[in-house]
C-alpha cells in the first residue's frame, strides 16, 4: 500500500544508547536506530536534543574538539543516509557567527537539507543552557557552510516539504513557552511537527509533558513527534527517561515505556489527509495565519519509496464509543447531562410543564423517556406530567409492549394506550389501499398515525412532543417524513445508534433502581425494529432494521469518516476493511457503504426540516449548524460502482 494513496506516513521517534561526549558511540547507535526505522517502513525519524554529543556535556560544549567531531559525525551521517529513503532529524551543536546554537540537523539522501536552531534557551531552576548556547528566536534566512556542504539553510522558519507532507521542527523548551515556534510553523503549513528534546524527570512531569504534546498537536491541528534524551545522559544532577510520544490532533497515537536501557524506536502512522481536512474546515485556523511574523522558507525533497509496509495504525471501528470503560461512563454521563440540560431550557422557555412521548419498547424511545424523567426531576415537575403513549399496531410484539408498559409504570408517568389498528384500517379504506399490501404506504400510515396522535395530545394538554430519532436514523433518513421524523424537540438527534445502547446501559447501571434496570436490560437485548410489519408466526419481531438498512456499526463508522474527517470514498472503505476485517468481508462492506451513500444523499430533504435538538458530540447533521447540503445533490462521485 502506498502511503500517498491516502496521505498516510509512518514516522519514528527514537532514543539511542549514548555515552556523554562519546560521539562515535552515539553515532553508531543512531545509525542502528535509522536502520531499524527503515526496515519498519518509516519516512521520518526524530532523535533527542543534542543526540550526537549527548545533552549533558556542560562546559565540554566549549571544547573545540567536541564541536569538530560533532561536525564530522554530521558528515558521516550524511554519507550513511545516501541510500536511506528516510528524513532524519538529529540534534547537534552549531558554531555560527561567534555563537553556539543548539540545533536540529535535517538530513536526507546524503545532504543536510536545513538546520533549525532552538528558539528558546532555558536558564532557570535546573537549566542553565545560556552558559553555552544562544537563543535562535527570530533567526531566519541564514546560510551555513561546512567543508562538505555549502549554503545550508539555517533558521526557525524552515518547512521541509514532500507533496502533502510538510515537516517543521522545534527543540525541547520551545514547546513549553507561551507561544511555541510550532504554532507559527503550523500556520505556515507544517502538518507534522517534531520536537528534539532532553526533558529530565521529576515526579509527575511526564504527565504534564504528555498533555503538552497532545494539546499542542490539537492547537496546531498537526501531528507532533516527540523524542527525549534517555537514561544514559549524565546523572550528576538530573535523570532522563527517553520519553517517546506521537500525537495527532489531540489524540495520543503512541508512547513508549520510559527508562529503557537499549535503543528505543516508537513508530506511528499519521493521517495527514485527516489533518489537512480539519484545517480546511476550521476558519479560525486560517484567520490565525495573519499572525505569522515572517515568511516560511520551503525546502522541497522527494521520497523514492512510499510504502509504509505494515499498516499498523489503530482504526477504531466504533469511533463514537470510547473503548475504555471508565472513559465511556464519563462520556455517557456528559451526554446525558447535555440532553437533559437542552430539554430543560426548552421547557423553561416555553413555560410548559407537560411532555408527550410515544413509547415503543425500543432503545431510542427509552433513552428519550429517561432524558425526560431526569429533566422533570431537575425542574421539580411531577412525573405524572409526562404523558407516555404506547400505540400498538400490526407488528407490535408482546415483548416490546410489556417492556414499554412496565417501564412507564415503574417510572411513574401518565401512561396511555391507544390501539392504532382501527384508525389505520380506516385510513387504508379512505385512500383505497389494500390492507394486505405490506408496502411502504402500509408502514408510513402507521408512523404518521402515531405522530398525529402525539401532536394532538400535546395540543390538547398543552405539552411538548419529544422526538426519539437518533443521529444514525437522521443520517440514513430512516424515518417517515412528517411521521416519526417530526416532533417539537428531538433529544436524541445527535446521538448515534451505537452510542444509544451504551447510554441506556449507563442509566440502567447508575441512575435507576434494580426493577427499572431489569426492564432496561431486556430492552437492550431486543432487536432493533420499527415493528411496522406483522410479527412472525411465533409472535416475535419479523422486521429487523439492520437486515434492511444494514449494520448500524458500519453506518456509524461511515458517517464519522464521511462527516468528521471528510474522507474520500476509497479511503473510507480502506479504513473500514482494516477496522472490520474480523467481522465483514469486503463485498459486504462495499454493499452497505453504497447503501449509506445513496440514503444519505437522497434523504437530505428530511434533514432540512428536522426539529431543534442538542448537539452532543463532534458530528451533528442539524441544517442550522453543522451540515448544510442541497437536498438534490448527486451522489455519483461517492459511490464505489459509479
Amino acid at each position: 500500500m502506498s502511503m500517498t494513496d491516502y496521505s498516510f506516513i509512518k514516522v519514528a521517534s527514537a532514543c539511542p544508547l549514548t555515552n556523554v561526549a562519546d560521539i562515535q558511540f552515539n553515532l553508531n547507535n543512531i545509525k542502528k536506530c535509522i536502520d531499524t526505522a527503515v526496515t519498519k517502513g518509516c519516512k521520518l525519524i526524530v532523535f533527542p536534543e543534542l543526540s550526537i554529543t549527548s545533552y549533558t556535556c556542560a562546559d565540554l560544549f566549549c571544547e573545540q574538539i567536541l564541536l569538530d567531531k560533532s561536525n564530522e559525525a554530521i558528515k558521516d551521517l550524511c554519507d550513511f543516509s545516501i541510500d536511506k529513503d528516510i528524513l532524519i532529524a538529529v540534534g547537534a551543536p552549531l558554531q555560527y557567527s561567534s555563537c553556539l546554537y543548539n540545533c536540529a540537523y535535517i538530513i536526507f539522501e546524503g545532504k543536510v537539507l536545513g538546520i533549525v536552531p532552538k528558539s528558546y534557551v532555558p536558564n532557570y531552576t535546573e537549566f542553565y543552557e545560556k552558559r553555552w548556547f544562544t537563543e535562535g528566536i527570530g533567526l531566519i534566512n541564514k546560510n551555513v557552510d561546512f567543508t562538505f556542504q555549502q549554503d545550508i539553510p539555517f533558521g526557525t522558519n524552515l518547512i521541509f516539504t514532500y507533496n502533502d507532507f510538510k515537516f517543521g521542527f522545534e527543540i525541547c523548551e520551545d514547546l513549553w513557552v507561551t507561544i511555541p515556534p510550532s504554532s507559527y510553523l503550523s500556520l505556515m503549513g507544517a502538518n507534522i511537527i517534531s520536537n528534539l528534546s532532553a526533558s529530565n524527570e521529576i515526579v509527575s512531569k511526564s504527565d504534564y509533558r504528555r498533555e503538552l504534546v497532545k494539546t499542542q498537536s490539537a492547537r496546531c491541528m498537526s501531528a507532533y513527534v516527540y523524542s527525549s534524551a534517555g537514561v544514559f545522559e549524565s546523572s550528576t544532577d538530573l535523570v532522563f527517561s527517553g520519553h517517546l510520544l506521537t500525537a495527532e490532533n489531540g489524540t495520543l497515537l503512541s508512547e513508549n515505556t520510559r527508562f529503557q536501557r537499549e535503543n528505543q524506536i516508537q513508530t506511528s502512522i499519521i493521517d495527514v489527509d485527516k489533518l489537512n481536512n480539519e484545517r480546511l474546515k476550521n476558519i479560525s485556523f486560517r484567520d490565525s495565519s495573519k499572525l505569522i511574523p515572517f515568511e516560511p522558507l520551503e525546502i522541497k525533497f522527494s521520497f523514492k519509496n512510499n510504502d509504509y509496509k505494515n499498516f499498523d495504525r489503530f482504526i477504531d471501528k466504533h469511533p463514537f464509543v470510547p473503548s475504555n470503560e471508565t472513559k465511556r461512563e464519563l462520556h455517557c454521563r456528559e451526554i446525558f447531562n447535555i440532553q437533559t440540560s437542552g430539554l430543560a431550557k426548552r421547557i423553561s422557555h416555553t413555560h410548559l410543564t407537560t411532555a408527550v412521548i410515544g413509547i415503543s419498547g425500543g432503545l431510542d424511545s427509552t433513552l428519550a423517556l429517561l432524558v425526560i424523567i431526569k429533566t422533570f426531576d431537575i425542574l421539580k415537575i411531577p412525573r405524572e406530567n409526562i404523558i407516555t403513549v404506547t400505540m400498538p399496531g400490526f407488528g407490535t410484539t408482546d415483548r416490546t409492549y410489556n417492556n414499554a408498559v412496565n417501564l412507564c409504570k415503574m417510572l411513574g408517568t401518565n401512561l396511555r394506550e391507544i390501539d392504532i389498528v382501527p384508525a389505520c384500517l380506516q385510513h387504508f379504506k379512505d385512500i383505497n389501499h389494500p390492507a394486505q399490501k405490506l408496502d411502504v404506504t402500509y408502514e408510513n400510515v402507521q408512523a404518521r398515525e402515531r405522530t398525529q396522535i402525539l401532536m394532538d395530545i400535546a395540543n390538547k394538554e398543552g405539552g411538548l412532543v419529544i422526538g426519539t430519532g437518533d443521529l444514525s436514523e437522521v443520517a440514513l433518513g430512516w424515518s417517515t417524513y412528517n411521521g416519526d421524523h417530526m416532533s417539537m424537540y428531538g433529544v436524541n438527534c445527535s446521538v448515534p445508534k451505537t452510542l444509544v445502547r451504551y447510554l441506556v446501559k449507563y442509566v440502567a447501571q447508575k441512575e435507576v433502581n434494580k426493577e427499572t434496570s431489569d426492564i432496561l436490560m431486556d430492552i437492550l437485548d431486543t432487536p432493533v425494529s420499527p415493528e411496522l410489519l406483522p410479527k412472525d408466526k411465533d409472535g416475535k419481531i419479523a422486521q429487523k432494521t439492520e437486515d434492511i438498512v444494514g449494520p448500524y456499526e458500519l453506518h456509524d463508522f461511515f458517517l464519522y469518516q464521511f462527516i468528521r474527517n471528510a474522507n474520500r470514498p476509497q479511503k473510507i472503505l480502506f479504513l473500514a476493511y482494516q477496522a472490520f476485517k474480523e467481522d465483514y468481508d469486503k463485498d459486504t462492506i462495499d454493499k452497505w457503504f453504497n447503501k449509506f451513500i445513496k440514503r444519505f444523499f437522497t434523504q437530505q430533504f428530511k434533514r432540512s426540516a428536522i426539529p431543534d435538538g442538542p448537539k452532543v458530540g463532534s458530528v451533528s447533521l442539524s441544517p442550522r449548524g453543522d451540515w448544510r447540503m442541497p437536498s438534490d445533490a448527486s451522489y455519483n462521485l461517492w459511490t464505489t460502482n459509479s
